[in-house]
């Protein structure tokens, strides 16, 4: 059974429709790759697929153990978000509040948890140091490291190395890649970065106000969609 299935969605606000027909499944080990063109929907479906908003009609249903607490999330950077003056440590542990329901405190499990996310990260030597200090790309690791408490599943995306500088982009997409394959971690990232996609993505979900495709890297290249990117070179995705 697929971990995520999204039917007949039909996302928006008020009465205003944002994307519609929206069709797909993510399955164990995936890495789905949402791309499309600003104000297609990419970021609302982000919000549906974490219930932070619900769907004008259609149905999202997790399946084979999947629990919606289970979703790691890592949201775009605000700037008031990047001058949180929190210690690396204490950030991270905020990832397993889920697991704490109504207990005032985090225990020895979820503190080994943290120290696991850190060290998959590679920032275990910054765990005392004030977050707001840190640098765009380190800040970046600290939050997903705080996501990967939250879930061993599913991690949640969205533009992940916006305003990163080239070689810590590539280092964050390999990282999240690392993830991926060798923990089994399954992705879903909101990207503009195509030729991150199709480096990184098993699968693709081109959405621009409507499904232009849902399917595999190898199909999208040869879709009407993809062969239109790979043409002109310049599509905003």
């Amino acid at each position: 059974m697929a971990l995520l299935t999204c039917k007949n969605l039909t996302l928006g606000y008020d009465s205003t429709v944002v994307a519609a027909n929206i069709n797909f499944q993510v399955n164990q080990g995936d890495y789905l790759c949402i791309i499309g063109e600003n104000g297609s929907g990419k970021s609302t479906l982000m919000k549906t697929i974490l219930h932070l908003k619900a769907p004008l009609s259609g149905q999202i249903i997790t399946g084979d153990g999947l629990k919606q607490s289970e979703i790691g999330y890592l949201p775009q950077q605000t700037t008031v978000q990047k001058d949180f003056p929190a210690s690396v440590n204490e950030i991270v542990l905020s990832g397993c509040l889920n697991k704490c329901a109504l207990r005032p405190f985090y225990n020895k499990a979820e503190k080994a948890l943290a120290i696991e996310s850190m060290e998959k990260m590679g920032i275990t030597h910054l765990s005392k140091r004030c977050y707001r200090e840190l640098s765009g790309g380190q800040q970046q690791r600290v939050l997903l490291a705080r996501a990967l408490c939250a879930t061993q599943k599913m991690l949640v995306l969205d533009e992940p190395v916006a305003g990163l500088d080239p070689k810590v982009t590539m280092e964050m997409y390999e990282q999240i890649n690392k993830l991926n394959r060798e923990y089994g971690i399954t992705v879903i990232m909101v990207s503009h970065d195509i030729s991150a996609a199709l480096r990184y993505a098993t699968h693709i979900l081109h959405i621009s106000h409507e499904p232009l495709f849902f399917g595999t890297k190898e199909d999208y290249l040869k879709s009407a969609a993809g062969l239109a990117f790979t043409k002109g070179g310049n599509e905003d995705a």
